[in-house]
């Protein structure tokens, strides 16, 4: 399977039912939440509303997974340098660096705040097709041109994708095996040029086929979305479970970092 296919759009759970117009604002007032919160109270607190929308999903979970140790490989770098780098009371040695309690705290924050977004992210927005999502960030009035960026974007990634599936089939049919040395190097250097150069040909020929064919920077669509009962129980109680989020991070002491 792609690695770029939409696996999680597929699926006939309440998450997937649900207008996607009231997943995106959720989303978004959840991922703008969490990622100001400085407390681990709201942060553990928005990290079980995730895991509650990830349950209505009924998403696989090992490939939930497996995003989830993409995202954290990064994270592993903050937990490298944050702890020795960051100021405040000192809690032991590595070597010449003294790692610090409040960076440890921090990164743990971090890394909470990251994992809850992303759950949220895949529960919520990874269940919609990326032709729907376009459509219904037009629907909701955002600007036309993020609407397109999304949209193209999506479409070319295919188009990078398959131009470098041929071109790697094209080196193993002349005998290529990839090894530690120069020649391999040179020739993934190759690679990569021709990838962006045959690339940009192919996108410039579909757009000019997209020219001759009327296309004058406005997508049309045949659907409407439609709001049903389901969709205001699931946003009334997800902004109440955000207000909560809210409350429990002001309620929280001002410290530099909150417990």
């Amino acid at each position: 399977m792609s690695p770029i296919q939409e696996s999680f759009s597929e699926g006939a759970s309440l998450a997937h039912r649900l207008d996607p117009r009231g997943k995106i604002v959720v989303a978004a007032l959840f991922a703008v939440l969490l990622a100001v919160s400085q407390s681990y109270v709201a942060t553990l607190g928005g990290l079980g509303l995730a895991l509650i929308w990830l349950a209505l999903a009924r998403l696989p979970l090992k490939q939930v997974a497996g995003r989830l140790l993409l995202v954290n490989t990064f994270i592993i770098f903050l937990w490298i340098i944050l702890p020795v780098t960051y100021p405040g009371e000192p809690l032991g040695q590595i070597g010449p660096l003294t790692v610090s309690r409040q960076g440890l705290i921090f990164t743990g924050l971090i890394t909470l705040k990251s994992n809850a977004i992303i759950i949220g992210l895949i529960a919520l927005i990874a269940t919609v097709p990326i032709v729907t999502l376009g459509q219904a960030m037009h629907n909701l009035r955002l600007p036309e041109k993020l609407c397109h960026l999304l949209l193209f974007t999506y479409r070319y990634l295919y188009v990078f994708e398959q131009e470098f599936h041929r071109l790697v089939q094209a080196m193993k049919v002349r005998g290529f095996q990839p090894r530690t040395n120069l020649h391999t190097y040179r020739s993934y250097a190759y690679l990569a040029a021709m990838l962006l150069v045959r690339s940009y040909d192919r996108a410039d020929r579909v757009f000019q086929a997209m020219l001759c064919r009327g296309f004058h920077g406005v997508f049309y669509s045949l659907r409407s979305f439609s709001w049903h009962r389901r969709d205001v129980v699931f946003v009334t109680v997800s902004l109440l479970a955000l207000v909560a989020v809210l409350f429990l991070e002001w309620r929280t002491p001002h410290d530099a970092v909150r417990i």
